[in-house]
C-alpha cells in the first residue's frame, strides 16, 4: 500500500511593507499638513496680517493729518513711526490667538483628536508639534506684517517728528519683538485649546487674559497696579516691542522672560491634561 503525499506551497506574497515609526519629523509634517488643509487657517492668518498692516497705516495717516492741521490727538503726542506702525498689534493678536485655539480645540470638537492620538500614542509630541508649527507660521506672518507696516508707515510720517528709519536705535528690536510676541500669543492659543478642549472656552480665556484683566487691574489702588500690571501677559508682551520704557514698565528682556513664563505655564497645563485625562 503506497501513500501519496501532496505538498501544498503557500502562495507567494509581495514584498513586505516597511515598518513605519512615529518620529518627531513625521508628527511635525502631519500637523503642518493639517494646518494648511483648513480654510480657517488661510482666512484668519490673512485677517491677522491685514489688521497689523491696515491699522498701522491708518494710525500713521491720522498722525500725519493731525500734524498738518495742527490738531494732533493727545494720544499721538509722543508717537513714533514704530509705535504708529505697530498700532494694529492688539487687533492682530486676537486673530492669531483665536486661530491658535482652533488648531487644537477644533480637533476635540470634531472628534478628529481620537485619530491623531491613536497615530501618536505618546500624546505629548502632538502638542509640541502643533505649538511649534503654529508658532513658526505666526512668527513669519508677524514679521512680514510688522516690517510692511513700518516701511509704508515711516514713508507716510516722513518729515514729521515721528519719522524714523530701520537703522535708528531700537527699531529692529521693536519690530522683531512684535513678531515674536504675536508668535507666542499663537502658542498660548494652542495651549489653551488643548487645556480647555473647547473653542468657546479657549477664546474666552484668551480674550480675558489679554484684554479684560488689564482693565480690571486698572481699577485697583495705584500701589497695587504698579506691582501687578507690568507682569500681566499683555503688558509684559507690550514691553517686548515698546521703543521706550519707564519705571512702570518692564525692560524688553524682562518682558520677554515674563511672557515666556506665561507661555510655558499654559503649555504645562495643556501637557498635564493631555497626559492625565482621556479624550
Amino acid at each position: 500500500m503506497s501513500t501519496l503525499t501532496a505538498t501544498v506551497e503557500a502562495p507567494s506574497s509581495g514584498p513586505a511593507r516597511p515598518a513605519y515609526r512615529v518620529t518627531g519629523r513625521r508628527v511635525l509634517s502631519s500637523e503642518w499638513a493639517k494646518l494648511w488643509s483648513l480654510r480657517s487657517t488661510w482666512i484668519t492668518l490673512s485677517l491677522g496680517l491685514i489688521f497689523l498692516v491696515a491699522f498701522g497705516l491708518i494710525a500713521a495717516s491720522r498722525y500725519k493729518s493731525g500734524i498738518g492741521s495742527g490738531h494732533l490727538d493727545r494720544d499721538f503726542a509722543d508717537a513714533t513711526a514704530v509705535s504708529l506702525s505697530l498700532f494694529g498689534t492688539n487687533f492682530a493678536q486676537l486673530a492669531l490667538g483665536v486661530l491658535g485655539v482652533l488648531v487644537t480645540a477644533g480637533e476635540y470638537s470634531t472628534g478628529m483628536i481620537r485619530s491623531t492620538l491613536a497615530a501618536v500614542p505618546r500624546r505629548l509630541p502632538v502638542l509640541w508639534s502643533k505649538a511649534a508649527v503654529f508658532g513658526l507660521v505666526t512668527l513669519v506672518v508677524g514679521t512680514l506684517g510688522a516690517f510692511v507696516a513700518f516701511l509704508f508707515g515711516s514713508g507716510i510720517v516722513s518729515g514729521t517728528p515721528a519719522a524714523m528709519g530701520l537703522t535708528d536705535a531700537g527699531v529692529l528690536r521693536s519690530l522683531l519683538g512684535a513678531a515674536l510676541y504675536l508668535a507666542l500669543v499663537g502658542v498660548i492659543g494652542t495651549a489653551l485649546g488643548a487645556l480647555l478642549r473647547s473653542v468657546a472656552g479657549g477664546i474666552s480665556v484668551l480674550v480675558a487674559a489679554l484684554m479684560l484683566i488689564p482693565g480690571l487691574v486698572s481699577l485697583l489702588p495705584s500701589s497695587w497696579q504698579d506691582d501687578i500690571s507690568p507682569y500681566l501677559p499683555s503688558n509684559a508682551g507690550e514691553s517686548m516691542f515698546a521703543l521706550t520704557h519707564d519705571t512702570t514698565t518692564l525692560s524688553p528682556t524682562a518682558g520677554l522672560l515674563v511672557f515666556l513664563a506665561w507661555t510655558a505655564l499654559a503649555l504645562a497645563g495643556a501637557a498635564y491634561r493631555l497626559v492625565r485625562s482621556d479624550v
